[in-house]
């Protein structure tokens, strides 16, 4: 059965006339005639009841007619919604967020996409690293922008550097580290430790603390930095926080050292799915986009090449 079979046998049940119904198809009344018999053979028997001066349905082409109008219905809502789809119109995209990114710039992101894709309807969900990796790859998410220090890059994703950002101890303003320009690792010890149970270093800087016998007392628990960050202001402990997201008025970020912490962030994709241009249009504003005042990490590591590719050799 093809479609346009279909479309003349609807035609053909609203005018009952076979010139009518293959001018209103735009199509040659034989074609449409023709098309009508191979439709009946398929279905076994005629649908209309062909008479001099009148044209009717017969009684298996109105069985049938309910049907194959909502087939037809059917699918031409499937062609809209797949042009749609291609022209960004109404195309939901799926990104995930690792929740312990300051949320000033997602939302930066989030308008750029809005203002420039109208059609593209972000459904974003915010998690820690590992569940938003897992998700990625069993399909959940399309996208999802997130880092896992110290874990080699899976062979099975696609990740696209967007910022490097410190990690600092926030400290509430009266705390006795509180006035050094930087505190180092081993001016920790013995202090008391605010734990950020989302916090993406878990499992990662604990060595190093443990290489330099120094020792944290965890005393709160919290899966939010808000939470945290009231805590540390209220001199219950200190954090280890990336730069970005010491937000509180009375708590201050100073630069671990000795050694120093970073993370680099990335737009992770699935390597070989096929992704809709939903995901193009968030790449792009992605890496368009200054993240804390500077260009995409990407986009700066690919001038640096070309830069050093331009570089005369010199013997």
């Amino acid at each position: 059965m093809e479609m346009h079979q279909v479309r003349y046998f609807l035609a053909l049940c609203e005018e009952l006339n076979f010139t009518q119904a293959a001018e209103r198809c735009h199509v040659a009344q034989p074609s449409l005639t023709r098309a009508i018999r191979q439709l009946e053979q398929e279905l076994g028997g005629p649908l209309f009841h062909r008479e001099r001066a009148h044209t009717h349905l017969s009684e298996l082409g109105r069985i049938v007619h309910p049907h194959l109008e909502q087939v037809y219905r059917e699918m031409q809502t499937a062609k809209r919604q797949a042009g749609d789809f291609a022209r960004l119109t109404h195309t939901p995209l799926k990104l995930g967020i690792m929740c312990t990114i300051a949320p000033d710039q997602i939302v930066d992101l989030v308008s750029a996409v809005r203002v420039r894709h109208e059609g593209v309807e972000l459904k974003m969900a915010d998690a820690n690293a590992w569940e938003l990796e897992e998700r990625l790859l069993q399909g959940d998410l399309e996208v999802a922008i997130y880092c896992i220090p110290g874990q080699g890059p899976d062979e099975r994703l696609h990740a696209l550097p967007l910022f490097r950002e410190q990690i600092v101890a926030a400290l509430g303003r009266q705390h006795r580290l509180a006035s050094r320009n930087a505190v180092r690792v081993k001016d920790l010890d013995g202090e008391c430790y605010i734990h950020r149970t989302n916090c993406e270093f878990a499992g990662y800087a604990d060595p190093v603390f443990q290489a330099q016998n120094v020792k944290c007392t965890a005393v709160y628990w919290s899966e939010r930095d808000d939470w945290t960050l009231a805590m540390v202001a209220a001199g219950l402990g200190w954090a280890f926080m990336p730069a970005n997201s010491v937000s509180h008025p009375a708590v201050l970020g100073l630069p671990i050292i000795e050694p120093e912490f970073w993370r680099e962030v990335n737009l992770v994709t699935v390597r070989g799915r096929p992704h809709s241009p939903a995901v193009g249009a968030l790449v792009r504003e992605a890496t368009s986009m200054r993240w804390f005042g500077r260009r995409a990490f990407a986009v700066e590591r690919s001038k640096d090449m070309l830069e050093t590719a331009d570089l005369p050799i010199t013997s």
